[in-house]
């Protein structure tokens, strides 16, 4: 049973109307009203004005204008009221899974991973990284593919070097607003490609562990390709609260998709859902959408291991520039269409978190001031 107090001066006949009316509004995307939710926070009327205020549990900072239109309409037909104000905060909800112990300044731990190599994957964890933030939370990134550390090319920070404050911990890459931390910075690629198992999983652990990360909602995890002993170790040691598998629509890709499900089931993190890469390619010249590798791969598996499909990506050439230039999608076309899909997919990951945090039931205590 989960308390929280709604703070509300609205008259007692005014109240119920609308606290009933709030009980029939679904939020968008977790489908539950904002009751039930523990969104609602505040309530008060100023000469037929009625203010709200919301205080969301995931970042959806784009959506806000929609959130408030939507809420508008619904209560518009309420006696007494001529107009709605709405106030939106945020505080992520923090989810823990796996068996290792939570930590003390990061709330989520999003580790995104694949049953194969070349599915786009760090190309994706940078874009789903970069778009939470843009959405408004509070985010790092953790690059654990030390065969391959691809994240500071991709986020143009290849000169960095951590250091330390107090001889302890390590400083992190600041970069697009993001804490970043990667072998990449500590050790050269033929170095790094002569590790054994043991070693890369140690060295992960002491990257998560001794990098004195800032206060953070979500700090996602670039994982190694594969679903070997590495991936095992990482996903044990690693208090993770959630995983994104990335395929490509061919068949090959899927069947390794598949494994990484498994992976991640057998060590109890649950598996937020897929995302599907190099999902089409649409024509310059004509406009039309093609399927060079396939389709409906993702969906397929999503259905099989009941998952949500969380997106689908384009192949486009854009993408690959902007990583070869430091400046990932997200961040050179903020605006553009394939940003607007990542931030999609970042709203759809946080999202499923919620859905595995959601309270068994709510006691609510109305408070007047």
């Amino acid at each position: 049973m989960t308390d929280f107090v709604l703070h509300n001066t609205l008259p007692e006949s005014l109240s119920q109307l609308v606290l009933d009316r709030l009980k029939s509004f679904n939020e968008p995307l977790l489908n539950q009203n904002l009751i039930d939710l523990d969104i609602l926070r505040a309530l008060a009327i100023d000469d037929r004005c009625l203010q709200v205020g919301l205080l969301m549990p995931y970042p959806c900072q784009s959506q806000y204008h929609d959130l408030v239109m939507a809420l508008t309409n619904h209560l518009a037909e309420l006696d007494g009221i001529d107009q709605v104000e709405c106030e939106i905060g945020l505080n992520v909800a923090a989810v823990h899974g796996g068996s290792a112990a939570p930590h003390p300044k990061i709330r989520n731990v999003i580790a995104v991973g694949s049953g194969k190599g070349g599915v786009g994957k760090s190309t994706t964890a940078v874009n789903l990284a970069l778009a939470l933030a843009a959405e408004g939370a509070r985010v790092g990134m953790l690059d654990a593919d030390i065969y391959g550390p691809s994240i500071p090319t991709m986020l143009g920070c290849t000169d960095f070097s951590p250091s330390s404050n107090d001889g302890k911990t390590m400083q992190p890459a600041y970069v697009h607003n993001m804490a970043v931390m990667s072998m990449g910075f500590l050790v050269t690629d033929d170095n790094a490609s002569a590790w054994r198992g043991p070693m890369a999983a140690g060295a992960m652990e002491q990257l998560m562990n001794e990098t004195n990360w800032p206060e953070l909602d979500y700090l996602v995890i670039d994982m190694p390709p594969g679903t070997g002993d590495i991936q095992l170790t990482l996903s044990q040691k690693f208090p993770v609260s959630g995983a994104v598998i990335v395929t490509t629509p061919q068949e090959i890709a899927t069947l390794d998709a598949r494994k990484g499900i498994t992976m991640f089931n057998k060590v109890h993190v649950p598996v937020l859902g897929i995302v599907e890469n190099m999902s089409y390619h649409l024509c310059q010249n004509c406009g039309s959408k093609e399927h060079p590798f396939g389709q409906g791969g993702g969906l397929e598996t999503a259905n099989r291991y009941n998952v949500p499909l969380l997106g689908e990506l384009p192949l486009n050439v854009s993408v690959r520039e902007h990583l070869d230039s430091g400046k990932p999608t997200v961040v050179a076309e903020p605006d553009g269409e394939i940003s607007a899909e990542y931030r999609t997919i970042a709203r759809n990951v946080a999202a499923a978190l919620i859905h595995r945090s959601q309270p068994q039931g709510l006691s609510i205590e109305i408070t007047n001031e």
